[in-house]
């Protein structure tokens, strides 16, 4: 990776949906100027950079997955496509349209969708290029089978009711947990359910908010953290009783009128983030009994993902731009605004760089592209940087689903 690629800077819109129409040529970040001026080769080797730029005019990109160079992106094409070393490599495609969350499990891949399902697909052995559906969950059969017992139908939206084992709205967000194998989903219809993904079994549904869950985080010491449209952030605690489990609440984290649009946890550091519609990400502090650190102030539209990566914390904003923050103690400093993207970054993943001391940043947005970037954690921070105006303003936009 040429770690002397700068990153670009995009050009203004104010219609998401219809943003990134320019040519691939036009968006190509190979030959745009970077913003560090004349820096030296030191910094120039340790700073954030623009290493690629993957565009296909078929969809705006809601959901990423990246894993040993191979990234699933997934869009409202209804395709979910695979890039092998930043190249086009293959797709596969669903009919329920767009594509919310995808993760990589094993050799499966787990994809959540509108209509509320998650989709389950293997690699075929003989081509790896291959992919094909190897499940629905949940199962056409489990759900036959719920539907006998009125005891295991639960209200639904507008009045109707709907056996608890199948989500009623949208699928906003999965989670693995790497403890136990369980998937984890979150969806607008309010609540998170828990799956074993080996019998495509659901186990258990929580009634989570009052609104759309936006994000459900599975971490370690059996915890997981639900981010809502209404305001709150919730920690749970799951209790192994045999087969079955039971996720109990631990603590409201949060409570405010601006919706929690993303939530991630670093485990390096036990910190939880949590993003808002009015632009800013708080955070708390798992060893002090999940106490409130503090916020994070400097995108001027919704915070729509994060990710956490070693000590550094990624947050994809409505504002076009990505911030790294680095963590150090209590104290978090703003490394870099990633810019580039001329529409909202939706989505984000993280991987270690195999023969660099730095991490490779995928940002997906509604501008129908993907940007790789080049991230080191000792990078310097903005105020150390020149030519680069750092404005801590904010603003904020209406509570909705996200």
């Amino acid at each position: 990776m040429d770690p002397n690629l700068s990153s670009s800077s995009g050009g203004d819109t104010d219609d998401y949906r219809n943003s990134g129409e320019g040519s691939p040529m036009m968006m190509s970040p190979w030959n745009q100027p970077g913003p560090f001026g004349s820096a030296s080769a030191k910094q120039q080797q340790l700073q954030n950079s623009l290493i690629g730029s993957l565009v296909r005019e078929e969809g705006h990109i809601y959901s990423l997955a990246a894993k040993d160079d191979i990234l699933y992106t997934g869009s409202d094409s209804k395709n979910i496509r695979v890039w092998k070393s930043m190249k086009d490599f293959s797709a596969f495609k669903s009919n329920s349209g767009l594509v919310k969350a995808i993760i990589i499990a094993d050799n499966k891949i787990f994809t959540g969708h509108q209509d509320g399902k998650i989709r389950v697909w293997k690699i075929s052995p003989k081509n790896p290029s291959v992919y094909k559906r190897s499940g629905t969950m949940p199962t056409f059969f489990d759900i036959f089978k719920a539907s006998i017992k009125p005891g295991n139908y639960v209200e639904a939206r507008r009045k109707r009711s709907a056996v608890w084992i199948k989500h009623t709205d949208a699928i906003s967000c999965l989670s693995m947990d790497k403890d136990t194998g369980m998937l984890y989903s979150a969806s607008w219809d309010k609540t998170f359910k828990v799956w074993r993904p080996e019998n495509s079994k659901c186990v258990e549904s929580v009634k989570a908010h009052d609104d759309a869950v936006n994000s459900v985080v599975a971490s370690t010491g059996a915890m997981v953290y639900t981010g809502s449209a209404d305001g709150k952030v919730k920690a749970w605690k799951r209790e192994q009783k045999g087969k079955s489990c039971k996720h109990a609440l631990v603590k409201t984290l949060l409570t405010q009128e601006s919706a929690v649009t993303a939530l991630a946890v670093s485990d390096m550091d036990k910190v939880v983030y949590s993003g808002s519609s009015d632009g800013v990400v708080n955070f708390w502090e798992v060893e002090n009994q999940l106490a409130h650190g503090g916020v994070l102030k400097g995108h001027k539209l919704a915070v729509l993902c994060l990710a956490a990566a070693g000590s550094l914390v990624f947050s994809g904003s409505a504002d076009k731009t990505i911030r790294v923050w680095r963590r150090e103690g209590q104290a978090h400093t703003c490394l870099s605004v990633l810019t580039g993207h001329t529409g909202p970054v939706k989505c984000l993943a993280v991987e270690k760089d195999k023969e660099d001391d730095k991490w490779v940043v995928y940002s997906g947005s509604l501008d129908k592209s993907v940007k790789v970037w080049s991230v080191s954690e000792m990078a310097p921070d903005m105020q150390q940087m020149q030519n680069i105006n750092f404005d801590w303003e904010s603003s904020s936009i209406p509570s909705a689903k996200y």
